[in-house]
């Protein structure tokens, strides 16, 4: 099943023993088109502080409504790699951040989840006890491929040189965590309806224009699907 990103913003997140915050944001790497970070806005209980939690906490999205359960206790992700909300994600706060959980990194591998075809939840006795050391050192290198939902949310889609609509939210597999399709609303060229393209479709996305280009032609983007709101998880579009 399919889950709207957009409709989980909000959503509270609850560890093993107590609350833990709600959905902030979703990180997602725009060339396997993978979620891989739930953004947590931990309220009062870590001040100024930005959780990232990997989806192997959750093995799926589709959990009750409103709440999303994590496979990790409260002081698990207390003592996680900080990491500031001010810097992008480096490879090198991935590889702390991963090596602090024991779970298998997602770039060592040709699949979705590396060697894996979704995330999976480790043995318990892999999670740490430790609290890991803060990452602020030079030369670290971000990740150009990590991207915010919510930054995306809004860019343009275009084919050719015309602008036919913009980004409104995304549809993620629930059980693979992975994007299958964006959500655009075409504008009043087509009666302002939302249709779903799927990231095969994308050539690329300009950040700095706010541009995500495509590669079909206009007829082929009136034949795409058209979205309707539902209750948050919805059937792949045929």
């Amino acid at each position: 099943m399919l889950q709207s990103i957009k409709q989980l913003y909000g959503d509270k997140l609850r560890a093993s023993d107590g609350d833990i915050g709600h959905v902030q944001d979703f990180y997602f790497d725009d060339q396997k088109w993978a979620v891989r970070y739930v953004v947590v806005d931990t309220g009062s209980w870590l001040l100024d502080r930005l959780v990232l939690i990997a989806p192997h906490a959750f093995g799926s999205s589709d959990q009750n409504s409103n709440l999303l359960t994590v496979n990790l206790s409260r002081q698990q992700i207390e003592k996680s790699p900080p990491i500031s909300s001010q810097k992008p994600v480096s490879r090198q706060y991935e590889e702390e951040y991963y090596r602090y959980y024991g779970w298998p990194s997602y770039w060592m591998g040709e699949g979705i989840w590396g060697l894996n075809p979704s995330p999976l939840m480790p043995p318990s006795s892999l999670l740490p006890t430790e609290p890991a050391e803060a990452l602020d050192r030079a030369g670290n290198t971000d990740d150009p491929h990590l991207r915010s939902t919510r930054a995306v949310t809004g860019y343009h889609l275009q084919t050719g040189d015309e602008t036919i609509g913009h980004v409104t939210d995304f549809l993620m597999d629930d059980r693979s965590w992975v994007v299958c399709n964006l959500v655009v609303e075409t504008g009043t060229w087509f009666s302002g309806k939302e249709i779903v393209i799927s990231p095969n479709h994308i050539n690329r996305i300009s950040y700095e224009d706010s541009t995500v280009f495509v590669n079909l032609a206009k007829e082929a983007i009136l034949q795409s699907p058209e979205f309707h709101v539902g209750a948050g998880v919805f059937d792949q579009p045929r």
